[in-house]
């Protein structure tokens, strides 16, 4: 049979490569020499008539074909764990290292600060939380588990939507002093606006009349951290752009008495291989628990101004009564 051709321990030393992106990491995890991962690579490459690595100096890429190879081999992988644990009658500990990716907002904001609670009842679990613009590709291992403003489509992923995220918003303290503050959405080009380059690629999606908004407004700073977004607001910058629940977090900048500009679905995806691992499991089973706690209300489906969460939040008056 063709199958009886591949060798699991060349696919093992396959998966230590594609992971590391390097042969001499892969030979210095596994203690064998450069030539033999060499060697066992341009085997299992013949074995299956397909390129799967693309070699350079800077380390090893990935081709299409090694994609589905690994995503295979990690497969056949966590089936060979299955039966180990199975068939010695063990119980697998919660350990290991957890790639997370997310956006900048809820990720480094909200879970961060959040994230010692699953730490404190998984001390073995490593978590690594890698901020992108743009959501990661679980499917072919770019992390284990992501948040998406979007959700995939793919059949091989698992996903679950986790909430909803409310724009809205800010400026610092004393900014209105001398000026007017914006009585509705459409006047929030009379004043210099801080936006999220990731929002701004989403405006279209915010509101029905959001695309001409976006032609009247000239954003006076635009940026990809959202700590610099805040900082400027802090210091009199403009009206930034921001989720609902910095309000709970940042005590300099105030939120604008409007309604939101935007409410943004999100989801948790991740796949299949990493739900069966034992940490894996347990951070999607902390992951959606923590968005149904009450301190969470900030992501429910129907908007929520913060003056109706925090007692001691404070708002621009003259707009409230006008609109």
């Amino acid at each position: 049979m063709y199958s009886e051709r591949l060798d699991w321990d060349t696919l093992r030393v396959f998966r230590v490569v594609a992971e590391l992106r390097s042969m001499s990491g892969a030979a210095a995890r596994l203690g064998e020499s450069p030539p033999t991962i060499s060697r066992k690579i341009d085997d299992l490459e013949a074995n299956l008539g397909a390129q799967l690595l693309i070699r350079s100096t800077r380390g090893v890429e990935l081709t299409d074909a090694g994609r589905v190879v690994l995503r295979y081999a990690h497969q056949m992988a966590d089936a060979a764990d299955v039966l180990s644990d199975q068939a010695g009658a063990k119980r697998a500990s919660v350990e290991g290292r957890i790639v997370m990716s997310t956006g900048d907002g809820i990720g480094p904001y909200w879970l961060a600060a959040r994230m010692h609670e699953f730490q404190e009842a998984n001390p073995r679990v490593q978590i690594r939380m890698i901020v992108k613009d743009e959501p990661a590709d679980v499917l072919n291992g770019e992390a284990d588990i992501a948040l998406h403003f979007s959700e995939p489509k793919s059949h091989e992923l698992l996903t679950h939507k986790l909430g909803v995220q409310h724009y809205i918003g800010f400026a610092a303290r004393d900014y209105f002093a001398g000026r007017k503050p914006p009585e509705s959405l459409f006047e929030y080009y009379k004043h210099r606006c801080l936006m999220h380059s990731s929002y701004v690629n989403q405006v279209e999606r915010w509101a029905p009349k959001m695309s001409e908004l976006r032609r009247m407004i000239d954003y006076a700073f635009i940026s990809n951290s959202g700590t610099a977004l805040i900082q400027s607001c802090a210091e009199g910058g403009g009206v930034a752009i921001l989720p609902s629940f910095v309000a709970a977090m940042e005590d300099r900048i105030v939120p604008l008495d409007l309604p939101e500009i935007a409410p943004i679905q999100f989801w948790v995806v991740y796949t299949e291989r990493f739900r069966r691992l034992p940490e894996g499991q347990a951070f999607v089973d902390w992951l959606r628990k923590r968005f149904e706690q009450p301190d969470a209300i900030w992501f429910r489906e129907e908007f929520i101004h913060p003056r109706e969460i925090l007692s001691n939040v404070h708002i621009f008056p003259g707009a409230a009564g006008k609109r």
